[in-house]
């Protein structure tokens, strides 16, 4: 490889392995509680259904703020890719 090609291969590859090691974040949506359909039956697990609706409730404030999260992370990376997009061709045009 010539060596002014060096310094454009060494900035991809840095890019490669500087972005392998953030990961995404993986969001897992809660799941829906379960409601008898028989009256009898929800009476009777009034209070567990009551719990689970709760969890439900605080996993999916949990869940929204991950998908907020991994959003703005993957915005930031997005514009991060985009800058080092942008050296890179500066670098190559006027390597030329």
């Amino acid at each position: 490889m010539p060596t002014t090609q060096l310094p454009a291969y060494m900035l991809i590859m840095s890019s490669i392995f500087s972005a392998s090691g953030v990961q995404a974040n993986t969001c897992f949506p809660p799941e829906r509680p379960f409601v008898p359909a028989e009256i009898e039956s929800a009476r009777e697990y009034r209070e567990l259904i009551y719990d689970d609706f709760q969890i439900y409730f605080e996993d999916f404030s949990a869940y929204l703020q991950c998908l907020d999260q991994e959003r703005a992370r993957a915005f930031q990376e997005g514009q991060e890719v985009s800058e080092e997009y942008r050296r890179f061709f500066d670098q190559v045009v006027s390597d030329d």
